[in-house]
């Protein structure tokens, strides 16, 4: 289900995008910044909603900008020939921090700390189990049932709705049913990339 398999259209969609950030001098790492206050305003405007109250759209807005920057950093970074292992370090520790924030953000918002907990670690599990992959010899890991793209783009799409709506079933509300998503399939797109490391390294 994941995205990250349509990132070469992506890249189409956003060049003319990176001719203009390297007009004006954008550097990729300074592309990662943005995308992370980006991504720490939208955890702002999370914790402050209500739900049927735009700042859960004004979220929404945020965390889709913060994923197109995320795209248009490592352009940037080709384009120019700047691609160094310091801006990927960089790139990474940013994005998980932005995952962290948007989260707690979320959870914060509607007072589901223990949900927010389990939703978050099973975010970072997928992240690392990703990398980590790619640390013992093999290809960087992007798939399972939900990558990166995919969790921006549900986060958006649920907290956009939940800007309109105070529905609720079993007495959680839409967000509280999005950490619930995340702690589940967090957990279990964590699993999958770790049993594809483990085949593939024979074990």
């Amino acid at each position: 289900m994941t995205l990250d398999q349509y990132r070469s259209l992506a890249d189409r969609a956003l060049d003319p995008v990176v001719t203009v950030a390297v007009r004006i001098g954008l550097t990729p790492n300074a592309i990662s910044v943005l995308a992370f206050g980006l991504a720490a305003a939208a955890a702002v405007s999370y914790y402050l909603a209500v739900p049927g109250g735009l700042l859960y759209l004004l979220g929404a807005v945020l965390v889709f900008f913060n994923g197109v920057l995320d795209v248009l950093d490592g352009m940037v970074a080709r384009r120019t020939e700047t691609a160094s292992k310091a801006g990927d370090l960089l790139d990474h520790v940013l994005d998980r921090y932005a995952d962290i924030v948007v989260i707690a953000g979320l959870a914060a918002g509607v007072e589901r700390y223990a949900l927010g907990l389990a939703a978050v670690t099973g975010v970072l599990m997928t992240s690392y189990l990703g990398t980590q992959a790619q640390a013992v010899g093999l290809d960087r890991v992007y798939g399972g049932l939900v990558g990166r793209a995919d969790r921006l783009a549900i986060i958006g799409v649920v907290t956009a709705i939940a800007a309109f709506t105070t529905v609720s079933a079993e007495g959680l509300s839409l967000v509280a049913l999005l950490l619930v998503f995340f702690a589940v399939v967090g957990h279990f797109t964590a699993l999958q990339r770790f049993y594809y490391s483990m085949q593939a390294l024979g074990e």
